[in-house]
């Protein structure tokens, strides 16, 4: 199943343990949170909504068992709660998360909690929402805002009391291409505000602009952590990947790495320091912490040129002290079951592990 049509269908001790004594339960404008070099994955089990589906505990073992410390949850609304009535929230529809946490703080893995549908939007299928966060008339930005900020607060409420150290909340996934970030520092403002009424220490993760790519300096006096990706080139990343416009494309071609786009230019280490690393110094520079959120590659991509692009883009990351999530544990993109046609996979525990793609994870 492919990436989008998946994702289609006592609190203020415990801050202690993760941020400077100086920081405790308090966010001053002047005041950046401080963040281990998390590394792990993304667990995909309620991204597209479905009611029912678990967390494997077998996922957060192996993932602690090679020394990762860190699994994103991309969550829709719709596993709880559904677009005819976003007021109303099914708690017994929440006990998946409740094990994940269980699960992660058994194994000492710490779980970042991400909204990747929240009301009024989502990076793939928006139009599917009643009222739009974004590009809408004001009663309907409004609408899906409040909507937006009631879910925030419940699930603030639901696990105020799980440590810091191990629960963190990530807005909502990949804003949309913005010429202009106000209205999304204006969402992201309410949300904040609307968590920290409830768990004033709880350490927030909001996405950048423009899919995940542009820092958004506008929430820089808010003392949280911002997320970047780490998709680019899609011409490597994502090869043959239907459900991304073609526009996204630079080049068509067979990928190898280093790789020339349509247009003639090089894609290789350096120009992916200016695009994925560069254009963040104007928010590092300021003391605030980048989390890649996001990256990886489908599985089309002949394995040579995978592993020499990911090369490249963990030597930067490790180089620049930023941790990292990788799409996803199991699946297209990722180290288990992946069915790469140019693997040699090593038998694990009944699935098919891609062992060069985990050592190359774990040396970096």
């Amino acid at each position: 199943m492919n990436r989008r049509d998946f994702l289609g269908v006592s609190a203020s001790a415990a801050a202690g343990l993760l941020l400077p004594s100086t920081m405790k339960a308090t966010h001053a404008a002047s005041t950046q949170p401080r963040i281990p070099r998390w590394r792990g994955f993304n667990l995909t089990e309620l991204a597209g909504g479905q009611r029912g589906a678990r967390f494997r505990e077998s996922d957060f073992q192996w993932m602690a068992e090679w020394g990762f410390d860190f699994a994103r949850l991309p969550c829709s609304y719709w596993a709880w709660s559904t677009k005819e009535n976003w007021l109303a929230i099914d708690d017994t529809a929440l006990q998946p998360l409740d094990e994940a946490i269980e699960f992660g703080r058994r194994y000492g893995i710490h779980l970042n909690l991400n909204l990747h549908r929240i009301p009024g939007y989502c990076v793939n299928g928006r139009e599917l929402e009643p009222y739009l966060l974004f590009d809408s008339p004001p009663d309907s930005m409004e609408r899906a805002l409040e909507a937006a900020a009631h879910h925030w607060r419940h699930l603030a409420t639901r696990y105020k009391e799980v440590p810091e150290k191990h629960l963190s909340f990530d807005l909502f996934n990949e804003p949309p291409f913005m010429a202009d970030q106000t209205r999304y520092v204006k969402i992201a403002r309410t949300l904040i505000a609307a968590i920290r009424e409830i768990s004033p220490a709880r350490l927030i993760v909001a996405d950048g602009a423009d899919i995940g790519q542009t820092p958004v300096l506008g929430l820089i006096d808010e003392g949280i952590v911002q997320s970047t990706r780490g998709y680019l080139p899609k011409m490597i990343s994502h090869y043959t990947a239907t459900w991304v416009p073609p526009a996204e494309f630079e080049s068509f071609e067979k990928p190898v790495w280093p790789m020339a786009d349509r247009h003639g230019v090089l894609w290789n280490r350096d120009k992916l320091r200016t695009e994925l690393i560069d254009k963040w110094k104007p928010l590092t520079d300021r003391g605030a912490p980048v989390h890649v959120g996001e990256w990886g590659c489908f599985n089309r991509t002949p394995h040579a040129a995978c592993l020499g692009w990911m090369t490249d883009l963990l030597a930067l990351w490790k180089e620049a002290g930023w941790g990292w999530s990788m799409w996803n544990l199991r699946g297209g993109f990722g180290i288990i079951d992946s069915e790469r046609p140019d693997v040699r996979y090593e038998d694990f525990k009944g699935h098919k592990l891609d062992r060069r793609m985990l050592e190359l994870l774990l040396a970096n």
